[in-house]
């Protein structure tokens, strides 16, 4: 007797998206990619792995990511030192050095895919998760801040989803910070006793994001500190009222919120996060900013930018509990057929549908047998097809097939003897003239 083998399981953090799941994933991108089509912005595919110095120097070597959470490892082949991508921004942004794409002028990009990071899986939070974000590199203006905002807001609006707010805040530029952290760590180290090891920790390295701890006995602390916008010089203030300016004129409600910051030397003036409070202590659901002295610092030429970053499957999470879709029909029409020369012209016919745009599923043997009519018509009805189109002994015989509507209100649910060369033009008919909205069919007689 052979000895049973141990089941694999996916590694902790890593899950598996499910076809039941699949129309909710399809529904996020097919909305989000059309939005950013009708905004201008164009698709940029990255590698998955990068060489670890990029992220180092774009997330800061100071952070938990790089300290904790990156997954990181030496290539064998060659000794090089790689990293899973974290997040998306530094890879477009070395794409864009790497091949020249701005010296034409500015570029709209988006992108979508997987990043890794080694942190405690909860929900809508895993080691393995999808982003989709958008960079915009080129432009200087609060215009495209705006542009971005509002991008985001029509996503949420095509989706359905409600209760998401939007934070507003500027950091300024650098030397505008640095005023504000010299009297930010002198705060701090005279109320030292009332920090928590790991803002001690952050304390000379990035007191910045002290500010976003999530301690309740440091809030009245951080709620006292020295505030970024007290900060501020004429051109910070000038773009940031102009944002404001436009987000007011298109009715886009915001909050000021003078403790979200970014702890990152590259970013600047505009940062702007998406909360809801249907996640729990993950409310964040997209985050972007300003980041305009990135590319010079990646060994570019200066050119500003600016972009955001949205978690997937939060959002999935959102329209899960905003009242989920119908799962829509695996296809339009299912091929039942019982015989060796019924199974052979099932296949022409099934061809022949889908040349004419349908979705067909064609029913094949399983390890029981090929299966009854009777047990084939019941996986057709479970399928959501909109026909059954059944070829047996008899139908061969008379060069027909038979075709059943199998959903309400479709004649009745008759079934339908059909002259075999005029099967597709009448299951098209049937389908054109019953759902308007059956937009994939592209028949042409």
């Amino acid at each position: 007797m052979s000895e049973k083998k141990e089941k694999i399981v996916a590694i902790k953090g890593m899950n598996d998206i499910l076809p039941a799941d699949a129309p909710l994933w399809e529904l996020f991108e097919n909305t989000a990619e059309t939005i950013l089509k009708s905004y201008g912005y164009q698709k940029i595919v990255t590698p998955i792995v990068e060489e670890t110095r990029l992220f180092a120097r774009a997330i800061g070597a100071v952070t938990d990511i790089v300290e904790k959470e990156m997954y990181s490892f030496e290539d064998s082949m060659n000794g090089d030192q790689l990293t899973l991508r974290p997040e998306g921004t530094a890879g477009v942004v070395r794409a864009v050095i790497e091949h020249n794409l701005a010296y034409d002028g500015p570029k709209r990009l988006w992108y979508k895919g997987p990043m890794f990071r080694h942190e405690r899986p909860q929900r809508g939070r895993y080691r393995q998760f999808f982003q989709f974000g958008a960079e915009a590199i080129g432009f200087s203006g609060p215009d495209i801040d705006a542009e971005l905002i509002m991008l985001c807001r029509r996503l949420w609006d095509d989706l359905g989803l409600e209760g998401i707010r939007l934070e507003l805040n500027s950091i300024g530029n650098a030397e505008e910070r640095n005023r504000h952290r010299a009297d930010l760590i002198a705060y701090f180290e005279a109320n030292i006793d009332q920090l928590d090891e790991e803002a001690k920790r952050r304390l000379h390295a990035n007191p910045l994001r002290i500010l976003d701890t999530k301690n309740p006995k440091m809030q009245d602390l951080v709620n006292q500190a020295p505030k970024l916008l007290e900060y501020l010089g004429e051109e910070s203030l000038a773009h940031f009222e102009g944002l404001k300016k436009i987000l007011d004129a298109n009715n886009v409600q915001y909050t000021v919120n003078p403790r979200l910051v970014r702890g990152l030397d590259y970013y600047n003036r505009t940062v702007f996060e998406w909360v809801t409070d249907e996640l729990g202590a993950q409310g964040t659901v997209c985050a972007g900013g300003r980041y305009d002295p990135l590319i010079e610092t990646f060994g570019g030429k200066a050119t500003p930018g600016v972009g955001f970053a949205m978690g997937i499957e939060r959002l999935i999470e959102l329209m899960k509990s905003a009242g989920e879709p119908a799962a829509p029909s695996q296809c339009d029409v299912y091929m039942v057929h019982q015989g060796s020369e019924a199974q052979m012209r099932a296949f022409i016919l099934a061809e022949r549908l889908r040349d004419a745009g349908l979705d067909v599923v064609l029913h094949c043997a399983t390890p029981q047998g090929a299966g009854s009519f009777k047990s084939q018509m019941k996986k057709a009805d479970a399928s959501g097809a909109a026909f059954a189109v059944i070829l047996g002994d008899d139908e061969v015989a008379g060069n027909v097939a038979a075709v059943k509507a199998l959903r309400e209100g479709e004649e009745g649910q008759q079934q339908t003897s059909v002259p075999f060369d005029n099967v597709v033009d009448f299951v098209v008919d049937q389908i054109v003239g019953h759902d308007h909205d059956h937009d994939h069919v592209h028949y042409h007689a």
